[in-house]
């Protein structure tokens, strides 16, 4: 009589599931496409909203950011990541990490994968893995957009610095790969409630809306001021840290506090979806 291992001697669980087959399933989901469509939309309807109103001015003798948004194409992807990084980026990180496994519990598939059979590590591993590299595309998108358009409408240029000065292009482009890979290490924590919260409930809103809105009430606690220095424990009390990044002399103690806050966060998040899932009664 042979044995389950004799059966299934071919059987590989690193190969059940691969990456590039994930990636094409979520590439064709209609959210993705939508997604895609906003964040490469949002250059242009800028590029609009700064056509009928005019270029932004100094208020008060000070310069922003948002002031220099029309100085050049570099200019412009700088202030289209300063105007969505605090919300806006948060929906597709949120979206792509949450969906993924609620999802195909709400089409009562997850069993049937977990039976082809797809080892439960594996199946949250290729997830997660194409979750996050859909969120960094979405985040790469947005500057890449807004850096053709604007330097087709202002120019290709140097950095105009707020506080003066400016940076040369070559540096720019630098620095705006920088401020990319910070916020994107920023969204850490929120790719992370996602996805935990996606193993825990059949229901992709749920696990989506759950994770924006757990985001949302870190913004808020970070704005009560009376909490004073345990608002350093907060991800959102370093989402902006990154403009350390645009100044002639770099920045980086800002930076690399924040990127071990939302890493160890994230951390925790992934090991707590990981080990519940594994444990987890799956009936959908």
């Amino acid at each position: 009589m042979s044995t389950l291992t004799e059966v299934a001697s071919g059987y590989r669980p690193g190969r059940t599931l691969p990456l590039r087959v994930e990636l094409v399933r979520q590439l064709k989901r209609r959210r993705t496409l939508v997604m895609g469509g906003i964040l490469a939309a949002l250059p242009f309807v800028l590029l609009i909203a700064f056509a009928i109103g005019g270029e932004p001015g100094g208020r008060n003798n000070q310069v922003t950011l948002m002031d220099t948004a029309t100085a050049s194409g570099a200019n412009f992807a700088a202030v289209n990541l300063f105007v969505s990084a605090g919300f806006l980026l948060v929906i597709p990180v949120a979206l792509f990490c949450g969906d993924t496994v609620a999802s195909e519990a709400g089409w009562s598939s997850l069993r049937y994968l977990l039976a082809a059979p797809v080892p439960r590590a594996r199946l949250l591993w290729s997830k997660l893995v194409v979750g996050l590299g859909l969120s960094l595309a979405a985040m790469v998108l947005l500057p890449v957009v807004a850096l053709a358009v604007g330097s087709a409408a202002y120019g290709w240029g140097s950095l105009e610095l707020p506080t003066g000065g400016a940076l040369d292009p070559g540096t720019a482009a630098q620095r705006l790969v920088v401020v990319v890979g910070y916020v994107f290490v920023s969204q850490l924590v929120t790719a992370g409630l996602a996805f935990w919260l996606s193993t825990k409930t059949d229901a992709p809103l749920g696990a989506v809306g759950g994770a924006v809105g757990l985001t949302i009430v870190g913004n808020v606690l970070d704005a009560v001021t009376a909490l004073g220095d345990w608002r350093d424990f907060l991800p959102a009390h370093w989402q902006f840290a990154w403009a350390d990044a645009v100044q002639p002399t770099p920045e980086w103690s800002g930076m690399i506090q924040g990127a071990a806050v939302s890493v160890t966060y994230a951390l925790v998040l992934f090991a707590l979806a990981f080990r519940g899932f594994a444990r987890k009664d799956v009936v959908s």
